[in-house]
């Protein structure tokens, strides 16, 4: 009887040890979606990938800011194949154009894809001349313009330009810029193309720069502006009122990232400063929606022990650019940096991307943020 009960006891321990050891290995929850496999893809290698629980325990999305109206998230048709850093967009005539970045175990793949909302469905376009990652993007006057980019993984900057004729489906080689960078930030004003920072040679130290240059694709030539303060790259930029904002982005690695918000007045051709982005990080996506700006995603990383981690951005966060404040929003089902995000109508979307810290996992994932 005794025995029994002793090995009742022992067992009972052993019951026990085992569940907490159940429940210690189980994976710990994370925030939003599962990736189904064969929407991912490796850098290196075939796929399919499944992310381990280390791996979605990257993902970020608390906010400092206020909270706006949650808005909500949809899933909208996958990229033809999974990619990440094209840097970023464009928008043009109610399409999105994602352009160069890593793909099919290439650094500098030259796919060119097109969505068209209206009917939920992708079409591959006329490729890139050349392949690259981190193309600056911008879409103008019929034309989707790409200026410089990587050929290695985050490196190997080039002085490269080339205009996209959307209706002819075809490219045209443009004047180069006058220094090589890649993962610069674009926007038009006043029918002018402004390539302000990004990252440049030599290779080796791939240091940041505030460079701002602007080309006439009228007169097919370049002149210079006020530099960017806080020479940076990865950074969110957009036109509005007359303004160019840069906001966020890196210094020199994502180990720097900054919140640092800098608008360019071209008739002073200088800079001032307005409130930081509330979760400093790089390699978001940054759209004008409703009079706000969005900023979505991006990353930041450091080494444990030689290995890479951190943060994969899911933040949601909006600025007021009449009030100067922030808030924050429903975070991305789907954390993701590297991505191509654009506004068409009333949505907000957000194609591709890599859902762990740096280049080495791909995603085909896209999905849209509206306020309804």
């Amino acid at each position: 009887m005794e025995r029994r009960l002793v090995l009742g006891g022992a067992m009972a321990l052993l019951g026990g040890a085992k569940l907490a050891a159940a429940q210690q290995a189980a994976p710990a929850p994370h925030h939003g979606l599962a990736i189904p496999p064969d929407r991912m893809a490796p850098l290196r290698g075939q796929g399919p990938v499944t992310l381990t629980p280390a791996q979605y325990a990257q993902r970020f999305v608390d906010s400092p800011a206020p909270a706006g109206a949650p808005g909500r998230w949809v899933q909208r048709a996958p990229l033809p194949l999974p990619r990440t850093e094209m840097a970023w967009a464009a928008e043009w005539d109610g399409k999105l154009h994602v352009v160069g970045g890593y793909a099919e175990q290439q650094v500098n793949n030259t796919w060119h894809h097109i969505y068209d909302p209206a009917a939920d469905s992708w079409k591959e376009a006329a490729r890139l001349p050349r392949g690259a990652n981190h193309v600056g993007v911008v879409a103008h006057a019929g034309r989707v313009y790409a200026f410089g980019g990587f050929s290695n993984q985050n490196r190997g900057a080039d002085t490269l330009a080339f205009a996209y004729d959307v209706a002819a489906d075809r490219w045209d080689t443009i004047a180069p810029m006058p220094r090589p960078r890649g993962a610069g930030a674009l926007a038009v004003l006043d029918g002018k193309i402004h390539h302000i920072g990004g990252a440049s040679e030599p290779e080796r130290e791939r240091a940041s720069v505030g460079w701002h240059e602007v080309y006439d694709p009228q007169a097919d030539k370049w002149e210079m502006r006020k530099a960017l303060p806080g020479a940076r790259d990865h950074a969110g930029v957009l036109a509005h009122d007359g303004a160019i904002h840069i906001i966020g982005g890196r210094f020199n690695t994502f180990e720097y990232n900054t919140g640092l918000h800098h608008v360019y007045l071209p008739a002073q051709d200088t800079w001032v400063e307005r409130a930081p982005l509330p979760t400093p990080r790089s390699g978001h996506g940054l759209v004008l929606y409703r009079g706000r700006f969005f900023a979505m995603g991006g990353e930041s990383g450091w080494f444990e022990n030689r290995v890479l981690t951190g943060k994969v951005h899911g933040q949601m966060e909006s600025y007021d650019p009449a009030t100067d404040t922030w808030q924050h929003h429903a975070p991305m089902p789907t954390p993701r940096h590297g991505m191509g995000a654009v506004t068409i109508g009333d949505f907000i979307y957000v194609a591709g991307g890599g859902p762990v810290v740096g280049g080495g996992i791909k995603t085909a994932v896209h999905e849209a943020f509206t306020l309804g």
